[in-house]
């Protein structure tokens, strides 16, 4: 098992940047597909991105493609995401999730095992 919390949401301007953390317990987190995904309200919980265990692969979902970029440090058990030039569209509560039955990186919330609790991102225009 894993457990993973989040950290670094929060309120920021149109075209500013933020960048989410995902901290993971455990010893094995290399052997977890992770990804982010993010919730509106009154919509459903939807990919934002992805990325391999070892971080040789990515996956973003289009609309955020060129803006968001994720990244791991597996000696540090983390997962980030720099989110720049952000819209008030990408205002949602974000969520990191970790799976390791995954042999690639899965683009839907059902695919993913274990979640953290979400951090709010909100975007003023």
């Amino acid at each position: 098992q894993v457990q993973l919390v989040e950290s670094g949401g929060g309120l920021v301007q149109a075209g500013g940047s933020l960048r989410l953390s995902c901290a993971a317990s455990g010893r094995t987190f290399a052997t977890y597909v992770m990804g982010w995904f993010r919730q509106a309200p009154g919509k459903e919980r939807e990919f934002v991105a992805g990325i391999s265990r070892y971080g040789g692969n990515t996956n973003y979902q289009e609309a955020v493609n060129g803006r968001f970029t994720i990244s791991r440090e597996n000696a540090k058990n983390t997962v980030y995401l720099q989110m720049n030039s952000l819209k008030p569209e990408d205002t949602a509560v974000y969520y990191c999730a970790a799976d390791r039955d995954l042999s690639y990186i899965a683009n839907t919330p059902a695919q993913y095992n274990y979640w953290g609790q979400g951090t709010q991102v909100t975007v003023s225009s």
